[in-house]
Order: C-alpha cells, then sequence, then structure tokens
C-alpha cells in the first residue's frame, strides 16, 4: 500500500499540484489524500471506497487506474489472507449491525397495539347498533295502530 501511495504522491508533486487542490477536485478531505499517499489503509472504514478513490486519484493524475487497481487487489489480498480465522470471527462479533435499507413503498411494522382505530370501528358499531333498535321500535308502534284509530285517555 505504501508503494501505492508513493506512485500517487509522486505523480501529484510532479504535476506541482498541493493537496488541497487534489482534496476540492475529487470532492474529498485533505487528510484522505495524505493517508492514501501514506499508504495509510487504516484510516479508511471501507476497502471498496479505499479502491475507488485510489482509481479516482490515478485517473486524475493521469496514471493508468487499472495498474494501481490491481496492485491494491494484490495487496487487500495478501493483506487478508495473513488474517486468521479467530481474528476474522472476532471481528465479525465486533461489528455492529447495519440499518436495513428501507424501500419507501415498504409499510414500517408498528410495535404498538392500534387501540385508537379499535374504539372508533367499536363506537361506529354501537350507534349503527342504537339506529336499528329505535327504527325498529318506531315499526313495532306503528304496526300496534289502524288508521284512522283515535286513542285516547278516557274510560
Amino acid at each position: 500500500m505504501k508503494e501505492i501511495g508513493q506512485q500517487l504522491k509522486t505523480a501529484r508533486e510532479n504535476m506541482s499540484v498541493s493537496i488541497e487542490e487534489v482534496a476540492e477536485d475529487l470532492k474529498v478531505r485533505p487528510t484522505q489524500v495524505e493517508n492514501i499517499e501514506a499508504g495509510n489503509s487504516e484510516a479508511f472504514d471501507d476497502v471498496f471506497y479505499l479502491k475507488y478513490f485510489i482509481r479516482d486519484y490515478a485517473k486524475y493524475l493521469g496514471l493508468n487506474k487499472e495498474d494501481l487497481v490491481d496492485e491494491f487487489n494484490e495487496y487487500l489480498f495478501d493483506y487478508t489472507s495473513r488474517l486468521s480465522l479467530d481474528d476474522i470471527k472476532v471481528a465479525v462479533k465486533e461489528k455492529k449491525p447495519e440499518k436495513a435499507i428501507k424501500s419507501p413503498y415498504t409499510k414500517e411494522k408498528r410495535g404498538k397495539f392500534p387501540i385508537l382505530p379499535i374504539l372508533v370501528y367499536s363506537l361506529i358499531i354501537v350507534l349503527i347498533g342504537i339506529v336499528i333498535y329505535f327504527i325498529m321500535n318506531i315499526s313495532d308502534d306503528s304496526d300496534n295502530f289502524e288508521e284512522g284509530t283515535v286513542i285516547s285517555d278516557r274510560k
């Protein structure tokens, strides 16, 4: 990794371009450029980001980006092949779970019990029942009366 960083640094210095100019043109922080040139791959959380940064930086400097990416892939292979299985297991256990990407079309499940909708629907059902009860009573009362019959309280 240090060789890759040295190639990039030499090319940048030969072009008389400052670290700040590179950072501004590539839209990265100057410390990232410094870490690449120093061969400090541990400063980057994501090796894929690092790989694409090396590719873009090489292209920016007019170097053969494929050669530098191949060198980085070889470095990465050598680095990862030296890791023991125990180290990998520890790293997997320590890794924090990432948030899943959510689709805007997927409804999020709620943890709460939907009390409000149940109360509203129950109230609607009770009101419908009361209305039906009164309608049935009115129609029963009207059936008891014949047309033209007068009801009086006198005896």
